[in-house]
């Protein structure tokens, strides 16, 4: 025999918690704003640092019928009414600028209901300046003097940056400064007053350890999600009085790191908080907002601000940045201002406005979708899919809830007893999103060079003494001078001497200057002409980059328009899926309701057949009813007639008995025995049936009846009222016997007539009373 097979052991199973990345949970913070009016109703109460309490008020336990309820939540810290946007800044948003500017990604959105303060935590008031402002400060503190020139980083549509030398950087500085519209540097802007007082920060913040043998570049771009469309609000649309051109939504796609981003969104160089804080005002303007009924500026869109840090480490010289594109190290910064949930029977939205806030519904919805399925994959180990395609705001945003950064979200309420409802429904999605973890981001190695190359060849302190040595050389070519010392007055050889190698050094000098000048003229003409040949190389050059320019320009036009084509085409795309998808869904209607009606019309044939079968059957038991009674009547009536037939025939038999009869001379009186005798010798019908008793036959069968009252009982009631009839025993030798008179015959043909009622093919037979011997 075989040796049985042994089985492949099972693969242990592998728990989620056993994995060797580390993993964050999501940080929730809390933050009351105060009541607008003091003397309104409070429903929220800061217990400590940590945790709230939400409390019933007033009105709504009158509409539950008195029910009171204290519900506490937790968060990883509560700032009170009292809290300054410094105090959130330091907590919340510093450790994200600091991770920004160390190379990793972070996320920062406030959550909340309409009018509950997300709008004013983040962007801020005059004289003090929320959580974009002071990041934007932060951040340029940081990396202010390790800038690198504009245009060096060169940003792509394909969510990545190019490097380019300071050469060519130069060259498109030129570039964009001879256009009709300079900028303004930077050290020269001059600050809006409109948004002087949101960026004047007066603490001073810096990330520690920069790296200082890098260069940074600053990027941001501001765009936002309406109605499931995002639109870019730092596009310039060209002005058209004649048929305005309407801003054209961006899609979202997937770069070759599984990133997601805006495609086509506009993304600015700044250089300082006072130009990137002006790029965000200025998109900010475009921002949809409206008046409702219970906000006079509320958002009616997600708006998101990204920052993205662009970092290249210096080459080994510490002079220029090192062209490797793979060394590049971009970092991003979102901060989101989410619109607030809102209840249209409060907002009294109508039109636009109930769309509006229907759309910020369902993406707010969405969201929560996802952090339950993210949350119950991780705590129960099942592997659902996420939703995140349902909208744009979770489609953008899933690479940093797969790890790509960190996660931070400011919850925002307003401790009015109108929104006690909505706050309940807040915090409930506070507390599941606290339990869904992050993992945390892997850090990017850069390779490695010499730290502190930057200061390297830097010149510190005065020349090194090469000027010195070359005068100590100038002078050794002069001749010596003789010795000055004048022992006697009378010495007249010593002033001579030396006036004599004065002058011949007076003589080499004037020659070695006639030789500088001469060489300097000869230098002068090389010069010349070197200028000349750079003249001439420049015009060449020149000449051939208008030639490429022209080239690059009609590139660029071709790429615009098929850019535009391709936006053209992708929009005309989502068209016809939205109508196929609307067609589709009709025809899914449709097909239900042919096959409804198909059931309905299966239901009425078979119906119709069993009501046919049933009338069938009813017609054809009817017909043979029918069928038969009128064969019962038609024997009934045949025999009726045969009876009144044989009865005529009786009497016309007596009645030719009669008249046969031999007449007398005279007509005496007989005697009964006599006219017993008369009466016996007629023969007045056909001999009855031999029997003693009366008979009846049909369908086979013979019944007898021993006397008349026994067949008057077989008879139907109605024939009871005839006469009876005297029965006698038949005589013995079987002959047949005779009735006595024409009354008694008579009387058994009415007895057999009514004997029809019995059935058809039964007859009847009465046996007379015989004579007496």
């Amino acid at each position: 025999m075989k040796p049985a097979r042994a089985k492949t052991p099972r693969k242990p199973l592998v728990k989620k918690g056993s994995q060797t990345n580390l993993k964050d949970p999501v940080g929730v913070y809390c933050r009351v704003r105060p009541l607008s009016f003091p003397d309104h109703e409070c429903c929220i109460e800061v217990i400590n640092n940590t945790t709230v309490q939400l409390h019933t008020p007033e009105g709504y336990r009158l509409i539950r019928s008195g029910d009171y309820k204290e519900t506490q939540y937790s968060f990883k810290q509560v700032f009170g009414t009292h809290t300054t946007q410094k105090e959130l800044f330091d907590v919340v948003a510093s450790p994200l600028v600091d991770d920004l500017i160390h190379g990793k990604n972070g996320l920062l959105f406030t959550y909340g209901v309409t009018g509950s303060g997300k709008t004013h935590t983040m962007i801020g008031s005059p004289g003090e300046g929320g959580l974009l402002p002071r990041c934007l400060n932060m951040i340029f503190n940081s990396i202010g003097s390790f800038q690198a020139k504009r245009y060096v980083f060169k940003s792509n549509d394909r969510n990545s940056m190019d490097i380019q030398c300071e050469v060519d950087a130069l060259l498109e500085r030129q570039k964009r400064e001879a256009a009709p519209i300079p900028k303004t540097p930077s050290s020269k802007r001059q600050v809006d007053p409109e948004f002087a007082d949101m960026i004047n920060v007066q603490e001073f913040c810096k990330a520690e350890e920069v790296d200082e043998d890098s260069v940074y570049g600053a990027f941001v771009s501001y765009f936002e999600i309406y109605n499931n469309y995002i639109y870019d609000l730092l596009e310039e649309v060209p002005f058209d009085p004649i048929k305005p051109k309407l801003p054209q939504s961006k899609m979202l796609r997937e770069d070759k790191n599984h990133n997601m981003y805006v495609a086509g969104c506009t993304e600015v160089e700044v250089k300082s908080t006072e130009e990137a804080f002006e790029v965000f005002w200025r998109g900010q303007k475009k921002r949809r907002i409206a008046n409702t009924h219970l906000n006079r500026e509320s958002s009616r869109s997600h708006s998101v601000f990204n920052i993205k840090l662009v970092q290249a480490p210096l080459d080994a010289d510490g002079d220029n940045v090192l062209q490797e594109k793979e060394q590049i190290t971009i970092s991003q910064l979102s901060l989101v201002d989410l619109a607030g949930s809102e209840r249209t029977n409060r907002t009294k939205a109508e039109g636009n406005r109930l769309r509006e806030a229907g759309n910020i519904n369902q993406s707010l919805m969405t969201l929560r979708t996802c952090i339950e399925v993210l949350r119950e994959n991780q705590m129960y180990g099942t592997n659902k899919m996420v939703p995140y395609r349902d909208s744009k705001l979770t489609h953008l945003f899933k690479n940093y809830f797969d790890g790509e950064g960190k996660v931070r979200m400011i919850v925002c309420v307003n401790p009015k007893a109108e929104d006690y409802e909505e706050s309940l429904q807040v915090m409930r999605f506070a507390e599941v999103t606290q339990e869904v973890e992050v993992a945390r981001p892997v850090e990017k190695v850069i390779c490695g060079l010499t730290p502190g190359r930057r200061y390297r060849n830097q010149a510190r302190g005065g020349p090194i003494g090469d000027e010195l040595l070359v005068a100590d050389v100038v002078l050794q070519s002069f001749p010596p001078l003789p010795s000055c010392e004048i022992l006697d007055i009378n010495d007249e050889q010593t002033l001579p001497r030396l006036i004599e190698a004065l002058e011949k050094r007076h003589d080499l000098r004037q020659m070695m200057i006639d030789e500088f000048n001469k060489q300097s003229n000869t230098f002068k003409a090389l010069l010349q002409e070197f200028d000349n040949a750079v003249a001439n190389k420049e015009n060449y050059i020149q000449g051939k980059l208008n030639e490429k320019e022209k080239l690059i320009s009609g590139q660029k036009i071709e790429i615009e328009r098929l850019e535009k084509k391709n936006k053209t085409l992708e929009y005309k795309i989502e068209i016809l899926e939205k109508t196929t998808t609307i067609y589709e869904e009709d025809k899914r209607n449709l097909q239900q309701e042919l096959e409804t009606q198909n059931q309905k019309l299966q239901r009425h044939f078979s119906d119709k057949r069993r009501l046919e079968a049933r009338l069938q059957g009813m017609v054809t038991e009817t017909s043979m009813k029918w069928q038969k009674e009128c064969e019962r009547r038609v024997a009934a009536t045949q025999l009726e007639m045969q009876n009144k037939l044989w009865v005529k025939d009786e009497k016309l038999k007596q009645l030719k008995a009669i008249v046969t009869e031999p007449k007398t001379e005279k007509p005496e009186r007989p005697s009964r025995e006599r006219d017993r005798e008369k009466v016996t010798q007629r023969s007045v019908s056909p001999a009855p049936v031999p029997g003693d008793v009366f008979k009846t036959r049909g369908g086979g069968q013979s019944v007898q009846f021993t006397d008349i009252e026994t067949l008057k009982q077989e008879l139907p009631n109605g024939s009871r009222k005839r006469r009876s009839a005297t029965v006698a025993p038949a005589q013995p030798d079987g002959t047949e016997s005779e009735w006595t008179d024409v009354e008694t015959r008579c009387s058994v043909a009415v007895e057999m007539r009514a004997g029809s009622q019995l059935g058809p093919g039964y007859q009847h037979h009465a046996q007379p009373k015989r004579k007496k011997p």
